[in-house]
Parts: structure tokens; C-alpha cells; sequence
């Protein structure tokens, strides 16, 4: 066990060091997130077709494992092969971190790389569950394959979305209930895996629930949402301002009315 776990760490630190290099040479920071989407996939396979039988749980962790790592990885990728700048969020730590920028990156990716890592240790754990497949496993199923399907579309929503209207703010389908619906689908996909694998109170259940938790606070407070909305208020000011007072941060829900329609239909 600690074998495999050492080999997937050494994956994706290998991947991510990868990664740093590439966004270097390439000046194109996106590819970074595609690659430890695929990495991450990787590592957790790496440890989940090294389990003991019985194979049923861990073939189907393994199966929706690889849709999530292939579908983000493809589109992360997708997306940055068609853009000609630099992910604003890599490129903001570049001008922060100045000329100590690639080192400053080497070792931030190494972070990423731990954490991708805690993700597919948290996989394992819930193809580890001993006991038949039943109910708990088809619950977990249809709220992964929820996830996925709620991503993809978040994602295709926001590209028809930037391909009509370049510059402004999407409201458009999931994003008018959430400003982030794929880091919700993110997230719910790994509240997924967990109900697949919650079993008791012991040691296995405990490692189930870091991913959730860990994925949540990446999204919400450290690499994912701070960021991206500082680059958004840059870009695009009062338009992004009104946005975030309407509409929710990240758990979807029916949008605020605007002071405006509100003021008419108060003098209605």
C-alpha cells in the first residue's frame, strides 16, 4: 500500500514539475490545470487497480475517476490551445512573484501536486469499502455523473458565452445561479466519491472526507474563487460588481433581484 502511495506521489510531483516547465516555455499557464487534472487521474488509478479483490467498488471508482480526469483534462487543455494569453490568475502571481517567478512556480505546482495527491488517496479509500455494491454506490454514481454532466455544461455555456458576447459577464443558464457552477460541479463530484466510500467511524472514512473538504476550500478560499474574481473586478468593474451582489458565489441558487427591477416593482 505504501508503495503505491509513494508511486503516486512521485507521479504527480513528476507531472506538476512537468507542468512548471511547460507554462515557462510556453508562456501559456493553462496547461498547468489540464495536466494535474490528468495526473491526478493517473495517481488515483495507480492506487486503485492495486487493490485487493473484490474488483466491483474499485473498477467503478476507477471508471469515474477517469471520465472526470479525461473530460477536465480535454477541456482545460481544449481551451488553452485555443486562447493566445496567459491564464490571468498564473499570469497575476508572475508579475507578483517578479523574477524569482519560475522557482516561485516550481514549488507552488508541488503544492498542487500534494493536493492532487490527497484526492486520489481519498479515491482509493472509497474503492477500498469492503461489502457488496447496492444503493450507496448508486447514489454515488448518479451524484458524480451529475457532477460531471453539470460541469460540461457550465463549461460549454461559458465558451458559446465568450464566443458571442468577448467582454462581458456570463449570467447565462447555471452561471445566473452561481458564479462558479464548475467549481460546484468540482466539488460535488468528489462529494460523490465520498458517499460512495462513507463506512463507519475509523481511519478509510476520514481519508474519504478529505477530498470534499479539501477540494471546497481550495475552491472557495485559496486557488480558485479569491483570485479569479480579483481578475474579474479588474476586467470588468461595476459590470462584475453588480454581478456578485446578484447571484451566488458558489452554491447555486435563484438570483437576487437587481435594485433596479426591485424599485419598479416596489412603485408598481
Amino acid at each position: 500500500m505504501w508503495t503505491g502511495a509513494l508511486l503516486s506521489l512521485v507521479i504527480l510531483m513528476v507531472a506538476m514539475g512537468a507542468a512548471s516547465i511547460v507554462a515557462e516555455r510556453t508562456r501559456r499557464s493553462g496547461f498547468v490545470d489540464g495536466i494535474w487534472a490528468l495526473a491526478t487521474g493517473v495517481a488515483a488509478l495507480t492506487l486503485i487497480l492495486a487493490l485487493p479483490a473484490p474488483v466491483e467498488r474499485p473498477l467503478v471508482v476507477a471508471l469515474l475517476v477517469a471520465i472526470w480526469a479525461v473530460r477536465l483534462g480535454r477541456h482545460i487543455v481544449g481551451r488553452t490551445l485555443g486562447s493566445g494569453a496567459d491564464d490571468s490568475r498564473y499570469a497575476a502571481l508572475r508579475r507578483e512573484w517578479g523574477a524569482r517567478a519560475p522557482r516561485r512556480l516550481f514549488l507552488f505546482l508541488q503544492m498542487q501536486a500534494i493536493a492532487g495527491w490527497l484526492l486520489a488517496l481519498a479515491a482509493a479509500a472509497a474503492a477500498a469499502r469492503i461489502g457488496p455494491l447496492g444503493g450507496q454506490d448508486a447514489l454515488g454514481g448518479a451524484i458524480t455523473l451529475l457532477a460531471i454532466l453539470g460541469e460540461w455544461w457550465a463549461d460549454r455555456t461559458l465558451a458559446a458565452f465568450r464566443r458571442d458576447s468577448p467582454g462581458e459577464v456570463c449570467d447565462r443558464g447555471l452561471w445566473g445561479w452561481s458564479r462558479h457552477p464548475n467549481y460546484f460541479f468540482e466539488w460535488l463530484f468528489w462529494i460523490g466519491i465520498a458517499a460512495i466510500g462513507i463506512g463507519g467511524f475509523d481511519g478509510r472514512t476520514a481519508l474519504v472526507l478529505i477530498a470534499p473538504i479539501s477540494i471546497y476550500g481550495l475552491l472557495v478560499h485559496v486557488s480558485g474563487i479569491p483570485p479569479l474574481e480579483r481578475q474579474m473586478l479588474e476586467s470588468r468593474g461595476e459590470a462584475f460588481r453588480v454581478y456578485q451582489a446578484r447571484v451566488s458565489a458558489f452554491f447555486p441558487r435563484p438570483p437576487k433581484a437587481d435594485q433596479a427591477e426591485s424599485q419598479r416593482d416596489s412603485t408598481r
